[in-house]
């Protein structure tokens, strides 16, 4: 499979890594000082384009993509408030092709459908509150993750008692705290931690008053959401429309 890779970054050069060892080639690397790249005959003959980008760029990128009538795999998190109903369109009813995950690792896949059936066993027991907890890296610019946006939904939509989810507190990396942890009831509270070089931590608490139940993602390297990138751009490459890790991921 030819892949051209948006954002050439640590995850843009460990997906290459990854890619080039399950034998695939790698025919245009598109960075801030190359943008030109997009309408590059190299840039037109991949299957699929793999972005890890930042959130102002992100949608923009989609767009120059499916220009050169490429199919994209991204992660890039942040955009999906502005740009989430004209990504589905674009997908839905113009004919282009879109994998997007907040995360790629197969091991958050697997805890967030863990995380969905321990809510679906917890909404008989209304007498424990869940909150969640996110720790990612200095360099990280949204929060709450897109990974704790997403594993959130998937409680709230198994929990009778929260209809929603909000921000909590903020511990940035300068050491100051923003937020609090004080939120509505009938929220599911999401607090965030930057720290160090961390990849991703990802917390779920049910606390009662007799005890606390909590499940761990704990992410050791990026290693994972790189293969998991890989992973769905051989999946992308045989389909089209807008897809996610459920349809990569049968649990």
């Amino acid at each position: 499979m030819k892949i051209a890779l948006i954002g050439y970054g640590k995850m843009g050069k460990m997906i290459e890594q990854i890619a080039i060892s399950r034998g695939h080639e790698i025919v245009s690397v598109i960075d801030i000082d190359n943008q030109e790249d997009f309408n590059s005959d190299a840039f037109k003959s991949a299957d699929v384009a793999i972005e890890f980008t930042a959130p102002h760029v992100a949608y923009s990128n989609y767009l120059k993509a499916w220009a050169a009538g490429v199919k994209v795999v991204s992660g890039s998190t942040g955009w999906l408030k502005e740009h989430g109903d004209d990504v589905r369109k674009a997908c839905e009813e113009e004919g282009k092709t879109l994998f997007w995950a907040s995360n790629f690792s197969v091991g958050v896949a697997i805890f967030s459908a863990v995380s969905k059936y321990l809510a679906k066993i917890m909404n008989g027991f209304p007498q424990y509150d869940v909150s969640m907890e996110e720790v990612h890296h200095i360099h990280k610019l949204d929060h709450p993750s897109g990974t704790a946006i997403t594993l959130a939904e998937g409680v709230i939509s198994q929990l009778d008692r929260k209809d929603g989810w909000t921000v909590g507190e903020v511990h940035n990396p300068d050491g100051t705290i923003d937020g609090t942890k004080d939120q509505p009831a009938d929220k599911l509270r999401i607090d965030s931690i930057r720290r160090g070089e961390v990849p991703g931590i990802h917390s779920l608490t049910y606390d009662s008053e007799a005890d606390c139940i909590t499940i761990t993602h704990d992410a050791h390297s990026r290693q994972g959401f790189a293969l998991g990138a890989v992973l769905a751009a051989e999946y992308t490459k045989d389909h089209t429309g807008l897809l996610t890790t459920d349809d990569l991921f049968k649990f």
